[in-house]
């Protein structure tokens, strides 16, 4: 199987390696998918928005078909919304994609795709509200949601958990359980000091445990 990941100019570092660790972990130590590939518009470095130069594994072009695939966030998603060759390469490949997913304002990369109307999804905090804007998305304020075959986390860190959360829905908690355990990722349950207060902190900041919503 082939899990693609798409990276582009200004993505959010984290976005992408955060679910990174946890996909080639799951591939090394439970059996997941054969090759975890970068993708990119073009075969050169993509610099990130923290300055962090990736080269990708291959382009659009050179992509063979994928299984999974994941769209992360970041200042660059204000451009690829707009990227014919972005917006065409994922509504060509979805229909093969036994899954779809997204961190962070990814979602809006989905959606400019034709991939995310009339489902629920959520994204990073401070684009929550623009996200309702498009009109068409049931906007949850969860670390990542479920709807169906296309899942969509929260803002940077929360692609971590969504990956994790997708390992265990794909092949079972023992395999999630192996990569939890390899990457020692027990996240501590704490809100330090005034967050849970501030006027725009989602949801699941304000009442913790509120982590996933599904829908079928």
């Amino acid at each position: 199987m082939n899990f693609g990941i798409v990276l582009f100019p200004e993505v959010e570092e984290l976005d992408f390696v955060g679910p990174w660790e946890m996909l080639t972990m799951w591939s090394k130590l439970a059996g997941g998918p054969a090759h975890c590939l970068l993708v990119a518009e073009k075969p050169e470095p993509v610099v990130c928005a923290k300055g962090m130069s990736v080269n990708p594994h291959v382009s659009f072009a050179q992509c063979p078909p994928l299984d999974y695939l994941l769209v992360p966030g970041g200042m660059g998603t204000r451009r690829e919304v707009d990227n014919p060759a972005m917006t065409r390469f994922l509504a060509e490949r979805a229909p093969g994609c036994k899954a779809l997913l997204s961190v962070c304002t990814g979602a809006f990369v989905l959606h400019a795709a034709g991939l995310l109307s009339g489902r629920t999804a959520t994204t990073h905090w401070a684009s929550l509200d623009r996200l309702r804007a498009l009109g068409d998305v049931n906007v949850v304020e969860q670390r990542f949601v479920q709807d169906g075959h296309v899942w969509t986390s929260a803002g940077v860190s929360a692609g971590t958990d969504l990956m994790l959360a997708f390992i265990a829905h794909t092949a079972g908690e023992e395999a999630a359980a192996k990569v939890q355990l390899q990457s020692e990722y027990y996240p501590a349950d704490t809100v330090y000091g005034s967050t849970a207060s501030h006027e725009r902190a989602p949801a699941y900041v304000k009442r913790p445990g509120q982590s996933v919503s599904k829908t079928p």
